[in-house]
């Protein structure tokens, strides 16, 4: 029976508050942050993006009334979704009413 890769994305567990994480870690931590301060789960929702050098890549995007968030470890600053846009192209977000389903799209609303 064929061993599982590391990285590879079907197998790799995602970890809250580890000592050391990668981008998965960074964004499950942040939404799990959020939710424990009050904000809704249906309105954090994981997106995966393409950075500029091909690299496939995960951000949090926070839905508010006034603009879609992006809080990205490569960042040093929660960006909206226009700001954010000009790093990367958008490939597929978590759905808000089943997060166990993704949606392609060109970017968030």
């Amino acid at each position: 029976m064929p061993q599982a890769q590391p990285n590879n994305p079907a197998t790799e567990q995602w970890l809250i508050n580890p000592i050391a994480g990668d981008c998965n870690d960074y964004a499950v931590t942040k939404r799990h942050e959020l939710i424990q301060k009050g904000w809704q789960a249906d309105v954090l929702l994981l997106s995966e993006v393409e950075l500029r050098s091909g690299e496939h890549h995960l951000v949090l995007v926070a839905r508010t009334n006034e603009c879609d968030l992006v809080l990205d470890n490569l960042k040093s600053k929660v960006r909206s979704v226009a700001e954010a846009e000009l790093d990367y192209k958008w490939v597929r977000m978590e759905s808000s009413g089943n997060p166990m389903f993704w949606t392609k799209l060109e970017k968030p609303t």
